[in-house]
């Protein structure tokens, strides 16, 4: 029997038990790659806040990120911030598909793609926090992914911009550093992390990548990705230093990259 894409999705994106969540998700998905769903373009979409209730939520600025690996403790703590943007990474992906209507197919397929993988790198992540004696969730989060999208919801253009062109690029950026704070540890988990946050970086540069071919086929005013950045100066689009290689396989040019660099300089 079929049964409707965007209401069976809504029930997912919503969905606070996280094992429900990807249980869920797994059968969804399934039947979606089976053409099992039917789509009804007419459904308006519903926002609520997603944050956790039982996670502790704080601004970015308020949370500590260990500058050295120099015990499980700060170890764990690095793995559960990656962990977390990988979570809202997963809802962000979800939230494209449900939330943006009477697009091509490929938009659906992609943005699937994107939470399955998500998902994926998630639970290697929360592997590793068990590993080290930890969990999801004890540690404070904050929401400027959820914030992100909050902002975005009404433009398909401005979601594939800021979160996944900007932010999720921005990721790009950031994993080399988290590597090589690595090497600062000596725990016997370090060669496994690496191996996932390869894994993750592969992965983010092909989301990164969707993000790029979906926000320039929405782009009919034509923004320039400077004004992007400008026009979203509360969100930080881009790392201290960019990965420019990662970012052109992303669908980036090299002068864009500069432009970028110049801009956040």
């Amino acid at each position: 029997m079929q049964t409707e894409f965007f209401n069976r999705l809504e029930k997912i994106l919503y969905e606070q038990n996280i094992d429900n969540k990807f249980e869920n998700f797994s059968t969804f998905y399934d039947d979606f790659k089976s053409q099992k769903l039917i789509f009804n373009h007419e459904q308006a979409s519903i926002f609520k806040t997603n944050t956790n209730p039982n996670l502790k939520l704080l601004h970015p600025t308020r949370i500590r990120r260990p500058k050295f690996v120099n015990s499980t403790h700060s170890l764990a703590k690095i793995i559960h911030s990656i962990a977390h943007i990988e979570f809202s990474a997963i809802n962000l992906a979800l939230d494209a598909s449900y939330r943006f209507k009477s697009l091509p197919q490929q938009f659906y397929i992609d943005w699937l793609e994107v939470a399955d993988e998500e998902i994926k790198h998630f639970k290697l992540l929360n592997t590793a926090l068990y590993e080290l004696g930890y969990k999801y969730g004890d540690f404070a989060i904050h929401d400027n992914l959820e914030v992100a999208l909050e902002t975005t919801k009404d433009c398909l253009n401005l979601r594939m911009g800021v979160v996944h062109r900007g932010l999720e690029a921005k990721g790009l950026d950031a994993n080399p550093f988290v590597v090589a704070k690595l090497e600062s540890s000596n725990h016997p988990i370090k060669s496994l992390l690496k191996d996932t946050l390869g894994i993750i970086l592969n992965d983010e540069i092909k989301h990164v990548k969707k993000g790029d071919n979906w926000w320039k086929f929405s782009n009919q005013n034509n923004y320039d990705f400077i004004e992007i950045c400008k026009m979203f100066n509360q969100f930080s689009l881009a790392g201290k230093k960019l990965n420019i290689k990662a970012r052109i396989e992303a669908g980036f040019s090299q002068a864009e990259c500069e432009a970028i660099a110049q801009f956040y300089a």
